[in-house]
């Protein structure tokens, strides 16, 4: 759902090109080292990391893609299609790993996971106890974007509690987006963005009632077009977009700035990680490609590319000072010390979410 971008759906096959993962140039023909069949968000890759796996490992990459968690799982789930790696989202790795889905991965295999922050293998415990089954490739937040020009400066917004501030009625963008409108109910209300309590989550759900009137529209890859147009003063953002955003503003020559705030309240901290489904027929290719994805110029390309924050702190390092010191994209940690990742909270729980949302919706 973070993924803002036009997206080929799942059955679409991505040219395999030739390559592999993980090893020296020259390391073996294109394709004489097997094949790895991937499982990924859409344009959530550089194309070229692709080529380079192929041609440094020799293993064959066969490349599918997915819009949603929610596509990807019932895919995995039947067993039609083998995938070898997949890159889920941290609650939809847990509901993985409760069901079995997943092999616990080699380690050996993959020596490149040292580099990867202490701090994102820790905070993947909630989601994956033991960091048996999953390394992390990328991460972010959900916070509040604001227009300069439409905001004075002592209104900015600094809790999601200011969502419901009627000065901003018309002019307030949210994400169409069950979980993430209930994190924000939730979070100004002082409560667990992964609360099961009905009596906290229908008071979540009359909060998002009452704010409807002041909501200007529900979307998702709408939000940072509209704000970078000006047609809404703030809205709830991924912020992966951030790096973009920046970009088109200086771009355009706009006369305003769109800044990014993480509210006191807390807020979601989401990480995409590699796996191996439990059926996979190729499992150390897999893990050849997870130890390729870890290494510190690779993740450095594709964060260029898709430019959602990276956990490898070796490819952190070989980024432009300015970047590195964009708080916007890279938060200090000390500023997510009151946020959650999100967990699976079991099918009936899910249940109760999705029908509450439809009373928002319908109201």
């Amino acid at each position: 759902m973070k993924k803002m971008f036009s997206v080929i759906l799942g059955g679409v096959v991505l040219a395999a090109v030739l390559g592999g993962c993980g090893g020296k140039a020259g390391a073996g023909k294109a394709g004489s080292a097997g094949e790895v069949y991937v499982y990924n968000w859409g344009e959530y890759i550089d194309e070229e990391v692709i080529s380079m796996f192929e041609e440094e490992t020799g293993i064959k990459v066969v490349y599918d893609m997915f819009e949603t968690n929610e596509d990807m799982y019932p895919v995995i789930e039947a067993g039609g299609r083998t995938y070898d790696v997949v890159c889920p989202s941290d609650y939809m790795i847990q509901k993985m790993v409760e069901n079995n889905m997943l092999a616990e991965l080699n380690f050996d295999n993959i020596p490149n996971v040292s580099q990867i922050d202490p701090e994102y293998m820790e905070r993947s415990r909630s989601f994956d106890p033991e960091n048996k089954f999953s390394v992390p490739y990328c991460w972010g937040t959900v916070g509040i974007l604001y227009n300069t020009g439409m905001v004075a400066p002592e209104d900015v917004p600094t809790r999601w509690s200011d969502l419901w501030d009627e000065k901003f009625s018309g002019e307030i963008l949210m994400q169409d987006s069950v979980r993430d409108a209930f994190m924000v109910a939730l979070k100004s209300l002082g409560y667990s963005m992964n609360s099961v309590d009905n009596a906290e989550l229908e008071e979540a759900r009359d909060l998002l009632i009452r704010q409807k009137p002041l909501v200007q529209a529900y979307v998702i890859d709408q939000v940072r077009d509209k704000m970078i147009g000006g047609e809404a003063a703030i809205g709830v953002i991924y912020s992966g977009e951030m790096l973009y955003i920046q970009e088109e503003v200086e771009a355009q020559g706009l006369d305003y700035e769109l800044e990014y705030v993480i509210p006191e309240e807390g807020t979601n901290v989401w990480i995409d990680s590699w796996v191996i489904p439990s059926n996979a027929k190729n499992k150390e290719n897999a893990e050849a490609w997870i130890n390729f994805m870890c290494r510190p110029d690779i993740a450095k390309m594709n964060f260029e590319y898709i430019t959602y924050p990276t956990p490898n702190k070796g490819a952190f390092d070989l980024l432009d000072e300015d970047l590195r010191n964009n708080k916007a994209v890279f938060p200090d940690i000390e500023s997510l010390d009151n946020c959650e990742v999100f967990q699976y909270l079991g099918d009936q729980v899910d249940s109760v979410y999705n029908n509450l949302w439809k009373e928002v919706k319908s109201n």
